[in-house]
């Protein structure tokens, strides 16, 4: 499967841009901080055991890895293809070296001040406007990709994003405005149940949260 095939199963898009919740005019600068906000999500470290989580944070240093490179987001740019022989795009790469290569000084302390000023912050809002655009109103697409976002963190996402709708910001899809009560109960059983397997499974490792921060970042 191709990188953009793969961008669309994992990310409902195959816009590479739209994958790093980035503008088709990005700077480098943010390019490399869409990759780092959600990469950080889905590290491997961070998510020991979610395979879901590790081939998207493969996928994510894939697009980095394109459209970081000149002359490849060009072609990019122009056909709307990507070159999956090209070095960058390598199966054999090592993803998490090549992250810790690029962020080679980040602390628990930094992850712990990211978290604080990136919730309620106005880049936080634009994210999740953008999110609801693309999964056109989808609570369940949006929170599975809401950065720092966990199920306690739905009334909160939910208010922002009706805000927007109120402002005209974002159209009112139906889907969003008109959610049943059976689908909220869904989402929030499943995400009791990932929550509940993925304590389990830090106890297997014996590992706790700042544990898990610690191995994210050696």
């Amino acid at each position: 499967m191709g990188l953009l095939e793969q961008c669309a199963e994992l990310f409902n898009t195959s816009n590479l841009y739209e994958v790093l919740c980035v503008a088709k005019e990005a700077s480098n600068a943010e390019l490399r901080r869409g990759y780092y906000k959600l990469s950080l999500q889905v590290h491997p470290d961070r998510a020991p055991g979610d395979q879901q989580a590790t081939e998207k944070f493969q996928v994510l240093g894939k697009v980095y890895a394109v459209l970081s490179d000149k002359e490849q987001r060009a072609i990019y740019d122009e056909q709307g293809v990507v070159d999956e022989e090209s070095d960058s795009l390598n199966q054999e790469r090592n993803w998490e070296e090549h992250w810790r290569r690029l962020f080679p000084k980040i602390t628990v302390q930094d992850l712990i001040d990211f978290e604080k000023q990136y919730k309620g912050s106005d880049e936080e809002k634009q994210d999740l406007k953008r999110l609801y655009l693309l999964h056109e109103g989808d609570m369940d697409r949006i929170m599975e990709a809401a950065l720092c976002c966990s199920h306690d963190d739905e009334p909160r996402v939910r208010d922002i994003l009706q805000k927007a709708v109120d402002a005209k910001d974002v159209p009112g899809y139906r889907v969003f405005t008109h959610e049943s009560a059976k689908k909220k109960a869904t989402r929030r059983r499943k995400a009791e149940k990932e929550q509940q397997e993925a304590e389990e499974l830090q106890k297997e490792m014996g590992l706790n949260t700042e544990d898990s921060l610690v191995a994210m970042i050696q």
